[in-house]
Formats: C-alpha cells, sequence, structure tokens
C-alpha cells in the first residue's frame, strides 16, 4: 500500500513540475523580443518590392515608448533608396515583441 502512495506522490511532484516548467518557459519566450535584424531584412523585403535598396539601418537596442498610439518596446530603424535618380530616406517603428512595423514615413 506504502508503494502505491509514494507512486501517486511521485507522479504529483513529476506533473507540478511539468506544469510549472511549462509556465516558466512560456513567460521566458514572452519576455523575448524579436531580433533587430530580422525587422531591418523584413522591412528591406517590403521595399524591394518596388525598387532596390541602397541601405538600410536599425537600433540593436529597443526604446521604450508610451504614445495613444503604442505602448512597449519598439526598433528604430530606416531605409533609403532611389526615387526619380534621387536617394529618399524612410523611417520605421516596430513592435520589439512582434516584430510588426507600426509607423513608417518618408523623412523631407
Amino acid at each position: 500500500m506504502e508503494s502505491k502512495n509514494s507512486f501517486k506522490g511521485a507522479s504529483f511532484l513529476l506533473a507540478a513540475g511539468a506544469v510549472i516548467g511549462a509556465w516558466v518557459t512560456s513567460k521566458w519566450f514572452e519576455r523575448r523580443n524579436v531580433n533587430g535584424d530580422v525587422i531591418v531584412q523584413n522591412v528591406r523585403k517590403l521595399f524591394q518590392v518596388v525598387g532596390t535598396i541602397e541601405g538600410s539601418w536599425i537600433e540593436m537596442e529597443p526604446v521604450f515608448v508610451d504614445s495613444p498610439e503604442f505602448y512597449g518596446e519598439v526598433y528604430y530603424g530606416g531605409v533609403t533608396r532611389k526615387e526619380d535618380n534621387e536617394l529618399v530616406q524612410y523611417e520605421f517603428y516596430a513592435d520589439a515583441k512582434t516584430g510588426a512595423v507600426i509607423d513608417l514615413y518618408k523623412i523631407g
């Protein structure tokens, strides 16, 4: 009888450990940001659909934004391309958690 109780106790501890481990793992992945290189490559792909890219950049450390449009960490970057034989610059903000472009605008 004692071995049944110890088996139940061990099973309970194993199940509890698995649940806690899964929860901790999910919380760890929630906090991870998308790599800035991945974001700038995705933005470059969007621009390459309509023309060639002369250059691109991204700040590798996200910054916190608290505005009516967005609340959270964002990456800030830019893309330069030729339009009518002139270099034109665009800048963007992307959500650090999802990589989604929040804002994209032309400079000048």
